[in-house]
């Protein structure tokens, strides 16, 4: 199935996890990177996948600039949302509640929070600061959930058999 996973990634998190779907996914997977390059013509494809990290409780702006623009198309596709944060619970789903639009929530095949990390190699003095005040952390941490991802990527490829129900 001709997939394009398309993402927004801040420090490389969510870039990551673009990543390790695509190598999941196997063949005719199409990454881009909406913070470097434009967004394809969607037609081609028959799966989406959108993700990106969640900053201060919000969404890059551009992936909702993306997801407001092809709602319409969107919803005609097969559709998976995700996002990276290093909240858990309840609190990482309302982060995925408000990062999406709700009908592009309710059509999507699979939504996950897939975890995140604090990488403080790539953060500038201000991000550290706020990281070590805000979350109490000093130092580089990742809490990628590698098992929700293979799980987001296995209800991703799964198919849809009605005649299984039948057996």
């Amino acid at each position: 199935m001709k997939t394009l996973i398309t993402y927004c990634t801040t420090h490389g998190c969510t870039e990551t996890v673009a990543r390790e779907l695509k190598q999941l996914l196997g063949q005719d997977v199409t990454l881009c990177n909406l913070k470097k390059e434009k967004a394809p013509d969607l037609s081609p494809f028959e799966r989406i996948i959108v993700g990106g990290s969640i900053h201060a409780g919000q969404i890059q702006k551009r992936i909702k600039t993306f997801c407001r623009l092809n709602t319409a198309e969107l919803q005609t596709k097969e559709l998976g949302l995700f996002i990276c944060c290093m909240d858990e619970g309840e609190e990482a789903r309302t982060h995925l509640n408000n990062a999406y639009p709700e009908e592009l929530l309710k059509h999507a095949k699979a939504t996950a929070c897939l975890g995140g990390e604090f990488n403080f190699q790539k953060m500038n003095f201000l991000e550290k600061f706020i990281v070590k005040k805000v979350a109490k952390i000093d130092h580089s941490t990742s809490k990628m959930d590698q098992q929700a991802i293979r799980k987001f990527s296995n209800r991703m490829d799964r198919i849809f058999n009605p005649f299984l129900f039948l057996a």
